[in-house]
């Protein structure tokens, strides 16, 4: 696609635009390359719900100063860009960091959806995210992302599937106070059917289809809470938390025995 062509959004292609030249602007010869991922990347994009996901790769580790004036830009980028700036959430990696993930070497920039900017550690979901932006990624600037990621081997994304449910899900199962948002459980819901496609098929694909795959697989009643996960919109109600929980407990007990079964998996 050509300049302000990104996306099948226009509105969307003018944020783009903007956060490009901020970031150009913020980090000169230092930024590398600029993508977006998650689902406007993979298809799943859906307004009103869905994130804008964003990659900013730098030559090298990003300096105080070199941090704060992208921590300005996005400030006035959030306050200027309208509801789609409001969405932005995106990380600066070191081109070094991002070709192959270390978790020893895994803290980096990042803005939060909630418009805070910090330094955040990065998980296993970092795996999965950084899959889809070698994929499937948007090239706003830069090279191809394929020449900055290393492949991902169907065994890495089943096991960094199985980190997000060991180390963000299973606590949920004991303290359900996140789950208690009628928005969270339609997210757990989702979630669980994204996790349940990358454990059997070693590949990351967008909500909706990893919601098809699992209803098909799985079949009622358990299809009937991903049909409501998925007609979800804000302001209805999605008060399931019994089955939310229960399918987070089945979605792990799955990924045990799936690791017991075959641990080079």
């Amino acid at each position: 696609m050509t300049e302000n062509q990104w996306t099948a959004y226009p509105e969307i292609n003018v944020v783009l635009a903007r956060l490009l030249e901020g970031v150009q602007s913020a980090l000169g010869e230092k930024l590398t390359g600029l993508y977006v991922g998650g689902s406007l990347a993979s298809g799943g994009f859906e307004p009103g719900r869905s994130d804008i996901d964003f990659l900013a790769v730098t030559e090298d580790v990003l300096d105080p100063g070199e941090i704060e004036r992208v921590i300005r830009m996005h400030k006035r980028l959030g306050a200027e860009g309208g509801s789609w700036a409001a969405v932005l959430e995106g990380s600066y990696f070191p081109r070094a960091a991002l070709r192959r993930y270390d978790p020893a070497f895994a803290m980096h920039p990042a803005l939060r959806v909630d418009g805070s900017f910090d330094i955040d550690g990065h998980g296993s979901d970092w795996i999965l995210l950084s899959y889809l932006f070698r994929k499937c990624g948007i090239v706003l600037a830069g090279p191809n992302p394929e020449m900055l990621i290393d492949p991902i081997a169907p065994g890495d994304l089943r096991r960094a599937a199985r980190g997000i449910l060991e180390e963000w899900w299973a606590p949920m199962l004991q303290d359900t106070s996140r789950l208690r948002s009628d928005e969270y459980q339609a997210y757990a819901v989702l979630t669980m059917c994204r996790s349940r496609y990358t454990l059997e098929k070693g590949d990351v694909v967008s909500k909706q289809a990893a919601a098809a795959f699992a209803q098909a697989l799985l079949g009622p009643p358990r299809a009937g809470l991903i049909e409501q996960a998925l007609g979800w919109r804000h302001g209805d109600a999605f008060d399931r938390l019994p089955d939310v929980l229960d399918f987070i407990r089945e979605t792990l007990e799955f990924a045990c025995k799936s690791s017991a079964s075959n641990p080079s998996m």
